[in-house]
């Protein structure tokens, strides 16, 4: 069995061997033991991704304080109050009132915080996430709330045995990342909130097609530290 290093190493190559070379490699690192979360730090990973506030407020002190973290799950308005000002992305906005809750307490904590909305790029029902077509509107609805930066989409694409089940979606997601970074980036001189830099897609099953489609940051979890134990 290969070590959470090695796995690092091993990731990192094709990562930097790809059609995304700059892309980031985002640890996700829920229900592992901090003694893992350190190794993979030791290997050089900064940036890891906790799918629940409560696991994540516990790990933060436990650990080095230039860990970049990132809330990657399902948020609820009421546990935003936690994360505020402790994380450098928050993947999962697909709401209007989550969106303004976050901008709220950020514009009272003195800063802005970045988020990603989530696209539920193949509709399906047990996932959370904007329906494609309607990613502009929403998007635009975003822009009065000052405490708030949009920085990206994400999605998670179906589970497959094949991940070239999942290129068609991959793909899609590139085009309409660049349709509304064409959109919303034609005004560089507007001061506006909308700032489209990344596209958040491709886990352990799936990352190197999303990379091959553009993705510039994946989320893998099970690749590095292995089989979770619930």
């Amino acid at each position: 069995m290969s070590s959470i290093s090695d796995n690092i190493i091993r990731i990192d190559k094709e990562i930097k061997s790809g059609k995304s070379p700059d892309a980031l490699l985002l640890a996700v690192s829920k229900k592992k033991p901090v003694s893992d979360i350190l190794e993979a730090y030791g290997a050089g990973v900064r940036d890891f991704g906790e799918n629940y506030v409560q696991e994540l407020t516990e790990k933060i002190p436990q650990l080095p304080g230039d860990i970049r973290w990132h809330m990657i799950g399902r948020l609820q308005t009421n546990k935003v109050k936690y994360i505020i000002g402790k994380v450098v992305l928050i993947h999962s906005v697909d709401s209007e009132k989550l969106a303004e809750k976050i901008s709220d307490l950020s514009i009272k904590a003195g800063i802005r915080t970045d988020i990603l909305v989530e696209i539920n790029i193949a509709g399906e029902e047990s996932k959370a996430g904007i329906k494609p077509g309607d990613a502009e509107s929403f998007i635009r609805s975003l822009e009065k709330y000052e405490g708030i930066r949009v920085c990206g989409l994400m999605t998670s694409a179906p589970i497959c045995d094949d991940p070239e089940d999942n290129r068609e979606y991959f793909r899609e997601m590139k085009s309409l990342f660049f349709k509304l970074q064409n959109i919303f980036d034609i005004d560089k001189e507007k001061d506006h909130n909308i700032s489209m830099r990344y596209l958040s897609m491709g886990m352990t099953g799936d990352y190197l097609t999303a990379l091959d489609e553009g993705s510039n940051i994946v989320r893998v979890g099970t690749g590095i530290f292995g089989e979770r134990v619930y």
